[in-house]
């Protein structure tokens, strides 16, 4: 793999096809690994959140999710290869799971969207077997009594794919600190793709998530709570990518 610095994390700079090939690799070495994808909002989070930091400096492998990533790689003249996002990711994992009889766990979403995502994925992926679902309540990550229900949950389903979609930082935080505690081959922090893969929240249209306006459609869909990510936060991002030009 060719892991390259980019502004304030590194990148595994990889195709979509080199992924796959490196996830499968990653759940046959059963080590505990974890998978993040940063994306704008996570590259202005990583500037002051430590424990994020953290957690991005133990993965196993850093994706591109989001088409400024890589317009900043060309503008820093070390090209990444190309997007690689979660939500892109996740059906080819789920194809490889079937293929490969990998069992997996879904950890996160609101309550019953987990559910429906393993039942449209079934009908799509037969040969998928998903060993459990769970949507943890606010909050669980500050609850011991909570903690020690995922872990007999997901030790007893033994899955060898733990998807995580509790957003960012929660997610790549737990991934860190519990992996070796969860004991499952790979875990993924892959935000609102369970959302995506149950019909709870349309994904952009190609056309748009190609020309990196992605953003704007969560925006259309989720004003009020996306309007402060995207406006509000985001453009922090243009003001880092100069720190690190």
């Amino acid at each position: 793999m060719c892991r390259i610095k980019f502004m304030n994390t590194e990148i595994d700079n990889l195709t979509m096809a080199e992924t796959l090939l490196a996830v499968d690799e990653l759940i046959q070495k059963n080590k505990n690994a974890y998978v993040v994808t940063p994306n704008v909002d996570h590259i202005v989070k990583l500037e002051s959140n430590e424990r994020l930091k953290n957690a991005y400096s133990e993965a196993d492998l850093i994706l591109t999710d989001g088409k400024p990533l890589v317009w900043a790689s060309w503008l820093y003249r070390n090209p990444i290869k190309e997007k690689v996002s979660g939500s892109d990711l996740f059906p080819e994992l789920c194809n490889l799971a079937a293929k490969r009889h990998y069992t997996m766990f879904f950890l996160g979403a609101k309550e019953g969207v987990a559910v429906k995502a393993a039942e449209k994925l079934k009908k799509i992926y037969p040969e998928l077997e998903i060993a459990g679902c769970y949507a943890p309540p606010l909050g669980f990550e500050n609850d011991a009594k909570e903690l020690k229900k995922i872990e007999t949950l997901i030790k007893s389903a033994k899955p060898h794919i733990l998807v995580l979609a509790l957003g960012c930082p929660k997610q790549e935080i737990i991934a860190y600190q519990y992996r070796n505690l969860f004991e499952v081959p790979l875990t993924l922090c892959l935000g609102a793709t369970l959302d995506f893969a149950a019909g709870k929240v349309k994904r952009a249209p190609r056309w748009m998530a190609n020309a990196g306006l992605e953003w704007l459609y969560r925006i259309y869909q989720e004003p009020s709570r996306m309007f402060k990510r995207y406006v509000l936060e985001d453009w922090k991002f243009v003001k880092l990518f100069v720190k690190y030009w």
